[in-house]
């Protein structure tokens, strides 16, 4: 060939691995397999490590067989073809979506998975999501095929047998928490059934409404059973705050009947016990008792009475008979004495 010999300058390659050679020498052919193969071997060792992050866990397996489990942090497993591990995220809070899909603009409806059949035969747009978690990562790994798969299926079949056994009515007002609590409870038993390894930790209805085609009807009536709620809890209320003021009314003219029941009877009391004691006194002076009666009777008496004056020796035939003190003390009604009246003069000296 023309380029050979090399060029003068250009290292052939017997120059090239001379270095190598010379360290062959050195240390021994032997030595040096020997360190490759330890080499080798320690990096295959240490390809059992691994790290296992929080919230996660690591499930390792031997020829297939899951042989244990292991927390966050750093971990160790024989290198492969003996063991293998799979790490599994056991705190992230997943989502499934029923009847619709979310997207960066939106949402957007899935009419094959909304439309669903009432008890009552009507048809209904229902929309749920559904949160979980993983609660058992060999059974999540191992049990089923598609685990979150099997998931959303398990979801709509629970969600369509509660909507189906009661009617639109109830479904849209009254009954959506019965319809979510009847959509959890058997869909965790579903997914128990069939070894998914997941916890469901909530299921909500985001929408339940009418075909668009009879959408606004059924919000008027919806709006009209809510005004009906509304003023039932109204005059509930309403009664709640009547009765009970009624009732202290009652309870008070109870109280002022009987303290006025009670105010008679100490009186009564007190005017007989003073009756009595009178009558011990009258018993034991009875004209003393009788005067000093009659006394103070007229006392509280006669300053109430008109005094009236009348001349009784005239024979009917004068001019004044009777003389009406009342008319000469002006702004007195009942003067304490008068005199009595000069008789008229019947001639002249």
């Amino acid at each position: 060939m023309s380029n050979w010999p090399p060029r003068q300058g250009m290292p052939d390659f017997e120059q090239a691995v001379q270095p190598f050679l010379q360290f062959v020498e050195r240390f021994g052919r032997r030595r040096i397999v020997i360190g490759a193969l330890a080499a080798v071997a320690l990096l295959w060792l240490a390809s059992g490590l691994y790290v296992v992050g929080p919230g996660e866990r690591a499930v390792v397996l031997l020829f297939g067989r899951v042989v244990g489990q292991s927390e966050s942090g750093l971990g160790y497993r024989l290198p492969a073809p003996f063991q293998q591990h799979r790490i599994v995220d056991i705190a992230s809070v997943r989502r499934a979506e029923i009847g619709f899909r979310a997207e960066r603009s939106g949402s957007r409806s899935v009419p094959g998975e909304a439309l669903m059949l009432t008890g009552d035969e009507n048809i209904v747009d229902v929309q749920l999501f559904v949160q979980y978690l993983v609660r058992d990562p060999v059974k999540f790994l191992f049990g089923a095929r598609d685990p979150e798969r099997a998931l959303h299926s398990a979801t709509e079949v629970a969600l369509r047998a509660a909507v189906g056994q009661n009617t639109i009515d109830y479904t849209m007002t009254d009954g959506r928490v019965e319809v979510q609590d009847r959509v959890k409870t058997q869909l965790q038993e579903l997914l128990d059934l069939y070894g998914t390894g997941l916890h469901v930790t909530e299921a909500r209805l985001l929408v339940v409404d009418p075909p668009k085609e009879v959408k606004e009807a059924f919000h008027d009536v919806v709006r009209a059973w809510e005004d009906r709620e509304r003023l039932i809890k109204e005059a509930e209320g309403y009664a709640e705050g009547v009765i009970p003021k009624a009732r202290g009314e009652a309870v008070q003219m109870l109280q002022a009947a009987e303290a006025y029941k009670e105010q008679r009877v100490i009186r009564a009391r007190g005017d007989a016990d003073r009756f009595l004691r009178v009558l011990g006194e009258y018993r034991k002076a009875q004209a003393v008792t009788r005067d000093r009666l009659y006394l103070e009777m007229i006392d509280r008496v006669l300053p109430k009475t008109r005094t009236v004056v009348v001349d009784g020796r005239t024979d009917g035939g004068g001019v004044v008979p009777l003389l009406p003190l009342r008319d000469f003390f002006p702004g007195q009604t009942t003067p304490q004495a008068t005199r009595p009246a000069p008789a008229p003069a019947t001639g002249g000296r």
